[in-house]
């Protein structure tokens, strides 16, 4: 297993950090048993699932070995609306986090929903819960769509032929591509490190129960030059308001990485001012630049060469070093108020039982610094945003969802 999978992996005894992909299908199965057999059946033609995490050596990284195990649960649901359902995916996520040592993933399946956006009927609602030690955003969604049939290619890694022996020569490499870094972000070449914002309510301790909600459009409907950084200035001008008019904002933002992939979780986080202050057209230029500017520091060597020599130190020291973090650790400043993390996943091709799929979204994880989060999903042209938050966070969802809503449509 790559270093930063098993830092993943092991970073989810302290921070729970499971995937919950929501996919809501336009219609009930007319034959359950059979749907759920297809997707077995699927399962077993993709060799990427049938794993699980093998952790017995604490000297050695963790390693993938087979297992032929597929769990899927079929729920009852309480109240069979569509927020009903969406409570009862928070529940689960709340309380029944996997142990990747025994699956690596399981499916959750709530038949006969009303009220799903975008279908003309009770529907059914399918939730793929995986560790993130499996996949990032990009690799879960391809798993997803051989969960439900879609003939697509699941990304591999490539693996370092350097081991431990080689660090301190990629250590001295990483020292000298910092160097490196430093001189370009003098010289203008690349951004200076994004800037730390004061902590809000936004940031909070999550003390539940929490609640998912989400908000449904067209991507021709949404505004903004992209449908991410649509929703990032929808998302400052609503989250402004519901903190009480504040300026200083920022989102953490989720960010694939290029070059080779040498892990499953091959992606990192950064920083966006979300400039409140600004009129929505300008705040998304400023916005989209930052973007970019994100990007390109993100794309220098530098970057590379500490990944590698990250992926070179002894299984044991990344053991121990994941072990010494505090999670109840408080700090004044934070990379981001919120979370917005965005995932288009494909044209609108899955299936479940003959049902077409009407629309994807998730639940995404909250932690000790962070008590709201965003999700923004695609799949063919209808764009999900999803709203996960405590009440410690955020006392009101339902009003912040409405000023969500209403900006999206007054930007468009």
């Amino acid at each position: 297993m790559a270093a930063a999978d098993a830092q993943s992996f092991w970073m989810s005894a302290k921070i729970p950090n499971d995937m919950f992909q929501v996919c809501a299908f336009d219609g009930v199965p007319a034959d359950l048993d059979e749907a759920l057999a297809a997707v077995r059946r699927n399962v077993d033609a993709c060799p990427e699932l049938l794993v699980r995490i093998d952790d017995s050596n604490s000297w050695r990284y963790p390693s993938w070995v087979r297992c032929d195990a597929t769990e899927i649960v079929v729920h009852e649901l309480e109240d069979a609306t569509w927020s009903g359902c969406l409570n009862a995916v928070c529940a689960v996520a709340a309380g029944h986090q996997l142990d990747a040592t025994v699956q690596a993933w399981r499916l959750h399946v709530f038949v006969g929903v009303s009220g799903i956006p975008e279908t003309t009927g009770p529907g059914t609602v399918v939730v793929v819960q995986m560790s993130h030690a499996l996949a990032d955003g990009r690799r879960a969604t391809a798993l997803v769509g051989r969960i439900f049939g879609r003939d697509q290619q699941v990304p591999t890694v490539v693996k370092s032929r350097l081991g431990s022996w080689a660090l301190p020569y990629l250590a001295a490499r990483a020292s000298a591509a910092h160097r490196r870094l430093v001189q370009d972000t003098e010289s203008g070449v690349v951004a200076a490190p994004a800037d730390s914002w004061p902590v809000q309510s936004t940031n909070n301790v999550p003390a539940g129960p929490d609640e998912l909600r989400t908000v449904v459009r067209r991507r021709t409907d949404l505004p903004g030059p992209t449908v991410t950084v649509g929703v990032l200035a929808a998302v400052s001008e609503a989250l402004a308001a519901e903190l009480g008019g504040v300026t200083a904002l920022g989102a953490e933002v989720p960010m694939a990485k290029t070059g080779t992939r040498r892990a499953y979780n091959h992606y990192g986080n950064v920083g966006v001012a979300l400039h409140p202050q600004l009129p929505f057209h300008e705040r998304a230029v400023h916005i989209a630049a930052e973007l970019a500017m994100r990007r390109r520091r993100f794309e220098h060597p530098a970057v590379a060469a500490s990944d590698a020599a990250t992926a070179a130190v002894p299984a044991r020291l990344l053991r121990w070093g994941t072990e010494q973090f505090d999670a109840h650790a408080r700090s004044t400043t934070v990379t981001g108020n919120t979370v917005v993390s965005s995932v288009n996943r494909g044209p609108a091709d899955l299936t479940f039982g003959g049902c077409p799929v009407a629309l994807t979204t998730a639940c995404p994880a909250l932690s000790p610094m962070m008590g709201l989060t965003h999700g923004v999903h695609g799949i063919g042209d209808v764009v999900t945003i999803s709203v996960h938050a405590s009440p410690s966070a955020l006392p009101d969802v339902e009003s912040y969802v409405e000023r969500l809503s209403a900006v999206l449509d007054s930007g468009a």
